[in-house]
């Protein structure tokens, strides 16, 4: 089986991925302490407070979520990779369709971000 990776961003500044190299589209990935199920968990528990946030694809290391926005129903797909050798999730959050976003990728994450403090 492949290990999943997370695809790049579009030149649009309606993405964020801790694996993008610009400073647009950079954001810090997350650590975990825990075990990397325990970790998964405990992201899935935060993750489950947020309002319409539906999980599409999970396995091992893996879980994407479609986040429909509340009054246009846009859809963004918020994909997270669990890399257990350095203990970091590593993520990504992109619309789907349309050019900006006024920043609401980056702010979903670090909200996930302050969710998960001290919890993986």
């Amino acid at each position: 089986m492949n290990p999943k990776t997370l695809g790049p961003c579009p030149s649009s500044p309606n993405c964020v991925s801790t694996q993008a190299q610009d400073e647009g589209h950079a954001i810090a990935p997350f650590r975990y302490r825990k075990s990397r199920a325990e970790a998964k968990e405990a992201l899935k528990e935060v993750i489950r407070s947020l309002p319409r946030m539906k999980l599409v694809e999970e396995d091992e290391a893996y879980l994407h979520y479609e986040a429909t926005s509340l009054l246009l129903r846009f859809v963004d797909d918020v994909e997270f990779l669990f890399d257990d050798e350095t203990k970091t999730i590593h993520f990504r959050s992109a619309s789907r369709t349309g050019y900006g976003d006024l920043g609401v990728n980056r702010k979903r994450m670090e909200q996930v971000r302050a969710f998960s403090e001290g919890k993986l």
